[in-house]
């Protein structure tokens, strides 16, 4: 059994090439082989948010603070608030990111299948990030 303990794993910013407006990521864990799991507390800014993006085994998204948005290629933009978890199934292109007048954190888990935990494409544009959020 390993224990983190709290500061152990140093903040660090989002990469620049996979994320708009200023994004941190805390390492909880990247478990070792043969688990594959991989989770991280990620705090976006107001307006901040990923490319677009999937992930070969899914994602799982639980909000813990603020307000964000979340969308699937082709899909009504949805917004996610604190307590809200939301799932996205293997290969779904898909953002996440903050909402544009408030803070978002969430928890993002996903698995890596062959080495990899995220395949990125092309940003969000400021266009797609404006769109109208659904009622639904």
């Amino acid at each position: 059994m390993d224990i983190f303990r709290m500061g152990a794993k140093p903040t660090r910013r989002a990469n620049a090439d996979w994320f708009t407006g200023t994004v941190h990521q805390d390492p909880i864990v990247e478990a070792p082989a043969p688990a594959r799991l991989r989770a991280n507390r990620v705090s976006f800014e107001p307006g901040a948010r990923t490319a677009w993006h999937t992930h070969p085994l899914g994602q799982t998204l639980h909000v813990l603070w603020g307000v964000g948005r979340v969308q699937s290629w082709g899909g009504p933009m949805r917004e996610i608030r604190a307590g809200d978890t939301v799932w996205i199934p293997p290969g779904e292109k898909h953002w996440h990111g903050a909402s544009p007048g408030m803070r978002m954190v969430h928890l993002a888990m996903q698995e890596e299948l062959d080495g990899k935990y995220v395949d990125w494409m092309e940003k969000v544009s400021d266009a797609q990030y404006g769109e109208a959020v659904s009622a639904e």
